[in-house]
């Protein structure tokens, strides 16, 4: 690993190839200083990020790329989103998606290794896969970044060059749930049982689900992600004390990252183990929380898309809903309001009309209540979508949908 100037990397990116494709560290772990000086000095390439926030370039001769869209490019002109499993994102890099440049946003080096902090996820498969092209691995080091174990370690040698930063990190505030959201936390929350591995996607339902379950005891944490609510679990001495807790990527406050960094207690594992529905299997009383756009009353769900323009993507929902059914005493939930406030519409439709995100987890949740799915019949799930999780405005008109699906 070779330390270097902003000018001395710009010397050696102005020798890549025409519009070469960049993957860098996504969600709160982007390093926008370096990826300025980067659009600074290639004037056309491809940058791939999974869930970028606001701030990335956006001029002519910059194509976004993505398997996961963030809210940096959901507007994005030129966004290219690639569809995909997380758990099955690194095989495109040594396919259909290979990388010129690998940037991430790093720790600086303990024993000759660097750490990726906050962001694991698919970096191990694209530095792998960048290298075996004779790529360049560009490391971030920000001593703001929290040091972090297992797969988040990468060896020097695997660098190739080596910018320094001291700059904040993105974070963000937990946020008091709403009351609709704190019931269908309250309700999800009254489903599980001591000793549950808990696996929660990101916004207010699963936050408020968390919230909600620091009475429990011997709780397991396997995630792609968490968030400030696990620092509550830990704090009401809610977690099994002897287990790790494993994660792929963490965004929250800055009081998190402090927790994090250095703590033996957090694995930060690459998204092929994660995600892997094999190994979610097998852990005990799996249970998934995630959320969605719109269900329908044949149990499907979009999370995806909206108007038929993609809003995120499959993520690591379906990984986790199979493997958390595969898991003994596992369960998987899809929680949402049960009215959209935004677009002022109900959430449960009689079909979903966009591609569907997911399908066949154990029960839908909305703060009305709760439709077991798993092992029933279509009539008997959508009978009790429509009387346990639809807002009772739309439950005369999913009535009479029903009955001209065949479904009552």
């Amino acid at each position: 690993m070779q330390i270097v100037t902003v000018e001395e990397l710009q010397k050696r990116l102005r020798g890549l190839p025409d519009n070469p494709r960049i993957v860098t560290s996504g969600n709160m772990a982007v390093p926008l200083e370096a990826l300025a000086a980067v659009d600074e000095a290639v004037p056309a390439y491809v940058l791939h990020a999974l869930n970028a926030p606001k701030g990335l370039p956006d001029r002519e001769g910059v194509t976004v790329e993505t398997c996961f869209v963030g809210p940096g490019m959901r507007h994005h002109p030129r966004l290219r989103y690639v569809p995909s499993r997380l758990s099955l994102v690194p095989l495109l890099y040594k396919r259909s998606l290979p990388p010129d440049v690998v940037l991430v946003h790093c720790a600086p080096p303990v024993d000759g290794q660097v750490s990726l902090g906050l962001e694991v996820n698919v970096l191990p498969a694209a530095i792998e896969a960048c290298r075996a092209r004779g790529g360049l691995v560009v490391a971030v080091l920000n001593p703001r970044m929290p040091y972090t174990f297992g797969d988040a370690q990468v060896p020097v040698e695997h660098v190739d060059l080596a910018v320094e930063v001291d700059a904040p990190l993105a974070s963000h505030l937990p946020v008091p749930p709403d009351a609709d959201s704190a019931a269908i936390g309250q309700i999800v929350a009254s489903k599980v049982l001591d000793g549950a591995t808990m696996q929660l996607g990101i916004g207010a339902v699963p936050d408020a689900t968390l919230a909600a379950l620091v009475g429990r005891r011997g709780l397991r944490v396997w995630t792609e992600m968490f968030s400030d609510g696990v620092l509550a679990l830990d704090a009401e001495g809610a977690l099994d004390p002897d287990h790790p807790l494993v994660s792929s990527f963490v965004f929250g406050s800055q009081d998190l990252y402090d927790w994090l960094d250095r703590n033996p207690r957090v694995r930060m594992l690459r998204t092929e183990k994660t995600n892997d529905p094999g190994l979610i299997a097998q852990q005990r009383q799996m249970t998934s929380v995630n959320t969605a756009l719109e269900v329908d009353l044949f149990g499907q769900a979009n999370a995806s898309r909206i108007n038929a323009r993609i809003h995120s993507g499959f993520g690591g929902q379906t990984d986790f809903i199979v493997g958390a059914l595969h898991s003994p005493g596992g369960q998987s939930f899809i929680a949402l309001r049960s009215w959209h406030p935004k677009a002022d519409c109900s959430t449960v439709v009689p079909l979903v009309d966009e591609p569907v995100t997911s399908f066949q987890q154990s029960a839908f949740v909305t703060e009305h209540g709760v439709a077991e799915l798993w092992g029933r019949s279509e009539r008997e799930q959508c009978h009790d979508i429509i009387e346990n999780c639809a807002h009772p405005r739309v439950r005369d008109d999913l009535w009479e949908e029903a009955h001209a699906l065949g479904l009552a």
